[in-house]
């Protein structure tokens, strides 16, 4: 059996309620992964939310977001843009804010075809270090995040759960990351 392909387009404002669904299934995965399970990830206010946070994001212009499907199925998706924090350099420094993958998904390459996707936008855009957020409890996304050469750069902010949110760089080619 052939393994099923995954292909990448660009998310428009028809995808806004699916990929508010992903992110929503991803999120309380890794979080309770984690040991947070909180009732407040599964609420129709947390998803309204997001919702809104994703409509912001398709709608304002500054990122890049894409969509990975697999026989027309939504199975992740990918948001990068400039980065958000005040201390790094907009003409260097790329941001993957977000990426997501639906848990049954989980390890058939879908976040790695969405994470070349994310290096590419460095590439174009001639920038030489990713950054990103990983919430600490979450080791699934550190050890892909490991994989790929990303390393944490000690900065920190607080996160749910009595946990830290801590920033990756990704150093590229020629980059000082």
């Amino acid at each position: 059996m052939t393994p099923p392909t995954t292909g990448l387009r660009p998310a428009g404002p028809d995808d806004l309620d699916a990929i508010t669904d992903l992110h929503s299934e991803a999120r309380t995965a890794y979080y309770r992964a984690g040991g947070w399970s909180e009732p407040e990830l599964t609420t129709a206010e947390t998803w309204c939310d997001r919702r809104a946070a994703w409509q912001r994001a398709l709608t304002g212009g500054h990122r890049h977001i894409l969509c990975a499907l697999r026989d027309g199925d939504l199975t992740g998706v990918v948001s990068m843009g400039p980065p958000a924090d005040t201390d790094l350099d907009a003409t260097t420094a790329g941001q993957l804010y977000q990426i997501h993958v639906r848990p049954d998904c989980w390890g058939q390459g879908v976040g790695s075809r969405l994470h070349a996707a994310y290096v590419r936008f460095l590439h174009e855009s001639s920038l030489h270090t990713g950054v990103l957020e990983a919430w600490e409890r979450n080791t699934r996304a550190h050890a892909f995040y490991a994989r790929h050469g990303w390393h944490q750069d000690g900065h920190r902010r607080p996160g749910p759960g009595g946990a830290d949110y801590v920033r990756l760089r990704l150093r590229t080619p020629g980059g000082e990351g």
